[in-house]
C-alpha cells in the first residue's frame, strides 16, 4: 500500500497549526490510484452481500458510488443537516469542540437491509459512528465500515465496536 500512501499530499499545519493534512486529491487525480483503491475496497466485499453503499458527506460521495457500482450495490448519502429534500432521520453527536448532525432520508433503507459504510477517512470515529446509529435507527445492517485512510493514534475504531472496520492506508503518526 505504500504506493498509494506516495500518492496522498501532506499538507502541515492545515486547517489548523499543528495538524497534519492527507490531501486525498492526489490520490484521485491519479486514475491508475483511484481505481486500485476502489478495486482493493470492491475485492474486500464482493462476496459480502452488500445491498447499500453509504458515503458520508462530503468525501465519502467520492468512494462510495465506485464501489456501489463496482458491488452491483445502490448509494446512498449521508448528509449534513437540511441538505436531503425528503423526510429524514437524524444524530447528533459529539465533536472535539461542540456537536454536529447527520441526515438520511427515512426512505433510504429497509429493515434488514445489508449496508456498508464509506468515508475517505476515519479518524475519532465519530461520524462514522453517529452513521451506524442512523443505518440500526432505520433497522438496516451494517455489514461494515470501509475507510480509505485511517488516523489510527486516534483510536476511532473504539467507536466503532461490533462493527468490521477496513481501512487501506493506516496511519499511525
Amino acid at each position: 500500500m505504500e504506493d498509494l500512501k506516495k500518492l496522498i499530499r501532506e499538507i502541515p499545519d492545515f486547517p489548523k497549526p499543528g495538524i497534519l493534512f492527507y490531501d486525498i486529491t492526489t490520490l484521485l487525480k491519479d486514475k491508475a490510484g483511484f481505481r486500485r483503491v476502489i478495486d482493493l475496497l470492491s475485492c474486500r466485499y464482493q462476496n459480502a452481500g452488500i445491498d447499500l453503499v453509504l458515503g458520508i458527506e462530503a468525501r465519502g460521495f467520492i468512494f462510495a458510488p465506485a464501489l456501489a457500482y463496482a458491488l452491483g450495490a445502490g448509494f446512498i448519502p449521508v448528509r449534513k443537516p437540511k441538505k436531503l429534500p425528503s423526510v429524514c432521520v437524524s444524530v447528533s453527536y459529539d465533536l472535539e469542540y461542540g456537536a454536529d448532525s447527520l441526515e438520511i432520508h427515512k426512505d433510504a433503507l429497509k429493515p434488514g437491509d445489508r449496508v456498508l459504510i464509506v468515508d475517505d477517512l476515519l479518524a475519532t470515529g465519530g461520524t462514522a459512528a453517529a452513521t451506524v446509529r442512523l443505518v440500526e435507527q432505520l433497522g438496516g445492517q451494517v455489514a461494515g465500515a470501509a475507510f480509505v485512510v485511517e488516523l489510527t493514534f486516534l483510536k476511532g475504531r473504539q467507536k466503532l465496536a461490533g462493527v468490521d472496520v477496513f481501512s487501506l492506508l493506516p496511519y499511525d503518526k
